[in-house]
């Protein structure tokens, strides 16, 4: 009976420790799993919080401008270059984009999204203090399984910089066709006049030739200047670099002008130091210099003087610099008189004759001497064009 007994207490004890064991292992594979998906749970938010910032910046460094927005017209993103496009703060969320962008037109393409699964190309101008920016608008309707409205995505282009691009050009077409009309008008006339009979009478044939002399060479120049530009503008120009005693190449072209000088009674001065070099074509650095001379010469006081001087700077690049005491250029006609046919004066320029490309070519062959040139003027205190090119390289 004790046996039996000692027996069952035995076995009793040996199922509840087998229970209790069971059980505490339960416990144990229960938190292990607990804590498994806890660990996941982690993971994954880490993962989706990485992802959604990968994402912004991603669409932060796009050069569109981008806006999603939800069903009920309301933001849910909108990147950086959407932001600065319509001048608002923060991420945009729950404002709806009439209020973010302020523009009825925006809104517009998006409520066309109700009826419409896409609107491309749609272009919108928007008028600002500065000056019009024009942006082509791609908007894609977002739809749900159920096929319902679940927003939208609208990308903006910026197309100013195209526009400006496409006014130059026009402005450029009209210009070029002004300035080759009135020589053509006048060679034609002069042609015209010694048919009818003016060939007959020698002072008006020498004349009359003479007329169409001249602007048959100013077509020339004309041209040759546009050749020039195009060859400039598409990097094709091949410059025959050498060491260039810069003294000598402005005293040939101030010899080639000196005639003109003297007409005007305009005094020339070579101020450039014997000793500076640098490595430049030297036809280029002439036509450079011939231009800004002339100019000089041109628009400058009757009487006055030009200096060309030069030195080589702190840097180690070497500085030339064409002066004159003429009566100045204004600070509004500084920023674009590098422009291809802008004239300061366009009266008194026509009448002194140019084709209105010699400050555009300027510019070009010094940027394509890796230099940059500059003017310093204020009315009636003269003017000072500074070209800046790179220094010697370093001997070996």
């Amino acid at each position: 009976m004790e046996a039996a007994l000692i027996l069952l207490v035995a076995t009793v004890a040996a199922l509840v420790a087998g229970w209790s064991r069971e059980r505490v292992l339960r416990k144990s594979g229960e938190e292990r799993n607990r804590r498994d998906l806890e660990e996941q749970r982690a993971r994954r938010d880490a993962e989706l919080r990485e992802q959604a910032q990968r994402t912004s910046a991603l669409f932060d460094r796009m050069v569109e401008g981008l806006i999603v927005v939800d069903g009920g017209g309301r933001i849910r993103l909108a990147n950086r270059a959407a932001k600065t496009l319509f001048g608002f703060d923060g991420p945009g969320g729950g404002k709806t984009i009439l209020e973010a962008t302020r523009n009825h037109e925006v809104a517009a393409v998006v409520a066309r999204l109700d009826r419409e699964l896409e609107v491309l190309g749609h272009e919108l101008r928007i008028d600002s203090m500065d000056s019009p920016r024009f942006l082509q608008v791609n908007a894609l309707a977002l739809r749900d399984a159920a096929g319902a409205n679940d927003g939208a995505i609208v990308v903006f282009h910026d197309l100013t910089r195209l526009r400006q691009l496409e006014g130059v050009r026009q402005e450029f077409v009209a210009n070029v066709s002004h300035e080759l009309r009135t020589p053509l008008s006048l060679i034609k006339s002069a042609a015209e006049t010694l048919i009818d009979g003016a060939k007959d009478d020698p002072a008006a044939l020498a004349r009359f030739l003479t007329i169409i002399d001249k602007h048959a060479n100013r077509l020339a120049l004309l041209i040759d200047d546009l050749l020039l530009l195009s060859t400039l503008d598409s990097g094709g120009l091949r410059l025959d670099r050498q060491a260039l005693p810069i003294r000598s190449t402005v005293q040939d072209a101030m010899d080639d002008l000196q005639q003109r000088a003297q007409a005007r009674d305009v005094k020339l001065e070579n101020a450039v130091p014997a000793s500076l070099l640098m490595v430049a074509d030297n036809d280029r650095i002439r036509q450079v210099v011939s231009n800004l001379i002339d100019n000089a010469i041109k628009y400058g006081r009757a009487g006055g003087k030009t200096v060309v001087g030069g030195c080589v700077l702190a840097d180690g690049r070497i500085e030339v610099t064409v002066t004159d005491d003429g009566p100045g250029i204004a600070s509004d006609a500084q920023a674009r008189i590098f422009e291809r046919f802008y004239r300061v004066d366009k009266a008194r320029s026509r009448e002194q004759g140019g084709t209105g490309l010699g400050l555009a070519i300027v510019k070009h062959v010094v940027q394509a001497h890796g230099g940059e040139v500059r003017i310093e003027s204020e009315p009636g205190s003269g003017s000072k064009f500074i070209l800046n090119f790179p220094g010697l390289p370093a001997p070996r």
